[in-house]
């Protein structure tokens, strides 16, 4: 069997790792690579395949910096080349950014099967570009492959139950991987000592979507919940790139430490060592949860509903009392573990014996 897998972003090279790993232990699947270029600089692309010792890209598109009509369309040209020349059995797609839809669009264009892998999740906010990506690939996938029981009941919602797809609740191949390497992170890290972060002593925090980044208000009141968190604990931000100049408009704390895009070693020891993570992230929300640590959500919707239903979670948009609430607020708690919520890190296994074993329809 031969798979294309398209990957541009952060988020999907982790998701990747874990499936290109369950891929090489079966023998009988021949992955090629195709990374888009979306996220391009070292800190949030190459790092991740040397630490993470994926496969190299077999192609990369390098399209970056562009508006997302212009970028989704120059990778649609670009990943269906690439189709025509490897003529693959399906193309894997992972999460919501343009690489997921580009790829999608590209593939069932060529009548090619989509495997979705974290399908039907939902933030029912369009104004998200990230919700109208997964909506559409969604939409024209094959099959679904959701990593949790919300996930599968948002889609019976929908009506796919009655669509040619094949809904298949697999697990979060993010938990996969984020046990998977945290038994490597402490021997290749050293960003608490790099970067003079006393350990557990500090609340770590990223922040990138747009709805925050593109918006001066919403910056504005971030920062000053920040700022009033830092009265406490030092606040540690690895800064996306294009957020940085944003950031940096408003008055900080001199306890808010603003530091470069970290790899995901870092990533890992960082959550860990933290007393807590705030983010506006959605990968970051449950990695926060795979490392026994509450998360103070920077939005008003989250795709990831049973964290906020089970106590592990708190949204609190861009305001910044009720993120200075919310922080006390977990201060006050022991994290308790008590549920199961993404399937216990056999996602990859699951979905690579789904797609060796899926019987195609004409």
């Amino acid at each position: 069997m031969k798979i294309v897998t398209i990957v541009g972003a952060r988020p999907q090279f982790i998701k990747a790792a874990a499936i290109s790993r369950a891929f090489k232990a079966h023998g009988n699947i021949e992955e090629i690579i195709v990374h888009t270029g979306q996220h391009f600089d070292r800190g949030m692309s190459d790092v991740f395949f040397e630490e993470m010792e994926i496969p190299l890209p077999n192609y990369n598109l390098a399209i970056n910096s562009l508006g997302h009509g212009a970028m989704t369309g120059r990778m649609m040209e670009g990943i269906e080349n690439i189709l025509h020349k490897e003529t693959p059995d399906f193309v894997l797609v992972y999460g919501d950014t343009n690489s997921t839809l580009a790829g999608a669009l590209a593939a069932v264009k060529l009548h090619i099967p989509i495997a979705h892998v974290e399908a039907g999740l939902r933030s029912f906010n369009m104004k998200m570009p990230e919700e109208i990506n997964r909506i559409l690939t969604d939409r024209i996938s094959s099959i679904l492959f959701c990593p949790t029981d919300n996930a599968v009941l948002n889609l019976q919602r929908e009506g796919f139950e009655h669509l040619d797809a094949a809904i298949v609740k697999s697990g979060d191949v993010m938990e996969d991987s984020a046990l998977f390497y945290s038994k490597r992170a402490a021997g290749k890290s050293d960003v608490i000592k790099r970067e003079g972060i006393v350990k557990d002593g500090y609340y770590l925090c990223t922040l990138h979507r747009a709805e925050n980044t593109n918006s001066e208000s919403r910056m504005q009141s971030i920062v000053s919940g920040l700022n009033g968190i830092a009265t406490k604990l030092k606040v540690v931000i690895p800064l996306h790139p294009r957020t940085r100049q944003q950031f940096l408009k408003y008055p900080i704390s001199q306890n808010v430490h603003v530091i470069e895009p970290v790899g995901y070693f870092d990533m890992i020891e960082l959550i860990q060592k933290s007393k807590l993570v705030v983010t506006d992230s959605g990968g970051l929300q449950k990695e926060a949860y795979f490392f026994d640590k509450f998360c103070v959500t920077l939005r008003d919707q989250t795709e990831w509903v049973e964290l906020v239903e089970n106590g592990y979670n708190q949204l609190v948009g861009a305001n910044s009392r009720q993120l200075v609430d919310a922080v006390n607020y977990f201060e006050q708690r022991l994290f308790h573990k008590n549920v199961n919520l993404y399937g216990g890190g056999k996602a990859a296994e699951y979905i690579t014996d789904f797609l060796l074993n899926y019987s195609f329809k004409s």
